[in-house]
């Protein structure tokens, strides 16, 4: 369906992915899209049908150009994002740190610049989140924590910014087919080489069999196209709704951890990733 006049938005880690799903589908229905990229090589992909601007949510000073370059905004999808994982005891603090500075820290960054123009146009706030906010792997601690703390943010934000008629609406997809899943198959050595000589001896073989198994169940995941139009909806539907689990498995992974006992729980998250 096509807004019925011409909604600006921006689209935040638009150059692949989930966001480049995005950012096209939004602008084949006819809105104004801002497509935030941090490579000029994405550029291409995204081709003329939006406007890339660039965008890296940990650098102020473009989150502020882009702010500023936007006399009017309708709508944000807050859609950037990286990965890491590891063994909470080994992994490098450093890393950890990056997975927060642009989960969690720039994703309120980008929020925070632009609701002046959301709050004057009743706009809306669309994050993407995860169902890993409410079941976390043995190794995606750095990840699902910092989608747990979306979650959270994203609560209070919605009740905050009601009274001027501003919706956050979270998407918590479950396995997606992204080129970040593949990637991951060639990045194991090189976290595990980060972990140091002792952190690959304690868990150098379980964090394999959990990646691989994790790479899998990605490829088998739902297309990005999916969790673009689950956004559409929340960004077009009159009253839309607080969340939107999407993608395979995202409702049952999202009701397991709400309803299972931790210790029952435990066992099935090992047992299907090969770790029991």
């Amino acid at each position: 369906m096509t807004p019925p006049m011409s909604k600006t938005v921006l689209v935040t880690g638009a150059s692949t992915g989930i966001g480049r799903a995005t950012a096209l589908l939004l602008a084949r229905r006819g809105f104004t899209v801002y497509a935030g990229i941090r490579r000029d090589a994405d550029r291409e992909a995204l081709g003329r049908a939006v406007t890339a601007v660039d965008l890296d949510v940990t650098d102020p000073d473009q989150i502020a150009a882009a702010a500023k370059r936007l006399d009017h905004l309708d709508a944000l999808v807050n859609n950037a994002g990286v990965g890491v994982t590891g063994p909470v005891e080994f992994v490098p603090l450093d890393a950890l740190r990056r997975q927060y500075e642009v989960n969690v820290f720039g994703q309120v960054a980008v929020t925070q610049a632009m609701l002046p123009m959301l709050r004057a146009s009743r706009g809306r706030v669309v994050t993407v989140g995860s169902v890993g906010s409410w079941i976390t792997l043995p190794f995606g601690g750095p990840l699902c924590s910092s989608k747990h703390a979306v979650r959270s943010l994203n609560d209070a934000l919605r009740m905050e910014v009601r009274p001027w008629g501003v919706r956050a609406v979270l998407i918590e997809p479950g396995s997606i087919h992204t080129e970040a899943v593949d990637k991951l198959a060639d990045e194991v050595e090189p976290r595990l080489a980060s972990l140091g000589p002792e952190g690959r001896r304690l868990y150098g073989d379980a964090y394999r069999t959990m990646t691989a198994t994790g790479v899998r169940e990605e490829r088998a995941g739902s297309h990005p196209d999916v969790v673009a139009h689950a956004i559409l909806h929340a960004l077009t539907a009159r009253n839309p709704r607080a969340r939107y689990p999407v993608g395979k498995k995202s409702r049952l992974m999202s009701t397991l951890g709400r309803l299972v006992p931790q210790y029952a729980l435990d066992a099935l998250r090992l047992r299907a990733l090969g770790l029991s």
